[in-house]
């Protein structure tokens, strides 16, 4: 699956590439299959080293599918290529958000859901441009359509971001304004985690990331703060992570 991304080229115009997606990795489930989530690493990273610390986790009825994003152009970087599942000018409250990636890459996490059986719930989650990416998208299946205007497939049950933000974030009032997007918005669990002493990605991104989902509907909205966490993931955030997931997902918790 390919998508066609922007980056600024030389003399300021727009070049226009064709993106692959990189490899997908599995984690299957070790009990009985209630839930599938598709897990979107960060910026530079790829799906193998998620899938190697999701399977340590005690939720043995998740299956867990990682994605990696594809390699491209970086604005941040000065253009130097890296994964990323969509182009970052600058991580601040007033950088413009790139609609085209965001869309690719919700709509390829969707792709990877839709063969999933009808009883599994499905969630998405993700760290740092993937939390972000699964917040969007977390929006994207309320409104019921990607900002493109293609509609929205997969039914979701859960998302999760870690040290993410969310992106659309001044535009979010005027996708929830129907009754079924409010009815949606209102009864879909998120839970974001952040660490305070995160260098990368500001804990104050998180908390208003928060705020802008509550405010706007989002009413199964939970916050978790980190006092000595920086830009990575601790034993103590997945463990809350595995106990949410558990919660909200009506798991088992037990192996086969």
């Amino acid at each position: 699956m390919s998508f066609t991304g922007s980056s600024v080229g030389p003399a300021g115009g727009t070049v226009r590439r064709a993106l692959e997606f990189g490899r997908t990795y599995v984690v299957r489930p070790k009990g009985r299959h209630q839930a599938t989530i598709v897990w979107l690493h960060g910026l530079g990273d790829n799906g193998s080293s998620w899938s190697q610390l999701l399977e340590t986790l005690p939720l043995p009825n998740i299956k867990w599918i990682c994605p990696t994003a594809p390699t491209q152009p970086i604005t941040v970087f000065g253009g130097f290529p890296s994964t990323a599942w969509f182009d970052v000018g600058d991580i601040s409250e007033d950088a413009a958000d790139d609609i085209e990636g965001l869309d690719a890459a919700a709509a390829h996490a969707a792709n990877l859901l839709s063969t999933e059986p009808a009883d599994i719930k499905l969630g998405v989650g993700g760290f740092s441009m993937g939390a972000a990416t699964s917040l969007y998208t977390a929006t994207c299946f309320t409104h019921g359509k990607y900002e493109n205007g293609n509609p929205y497939p997969a039914k979701l049950s859960a998302v999760v971001g870690l040290s993410g933000w969310l992106p659309c974030s001044k535009t979010l009032k005027n996708k929830i304004g129907q009754d079924e997007a409010a009815r949606r918005a209102a009864s879909l669990p998120i839970l974001l985690c952040h660490g305070k002493g995160d260098d990368v990605v500001p804990h104050k991104f998180g908390e208003k990331s928060s705020r802008a989902l509550s405010s706007n509907g989002f009413q199964d909205t939970t916050f978790k703060s980190y006092s000595r966490l920086g830009h990575y993931t601790i034993p103590e955030e997945m463990g809350e992570v595995c106990a949410w997931l558990t919660s909200k997902l009506g798991l088992e918790g037990r192996s086969a």
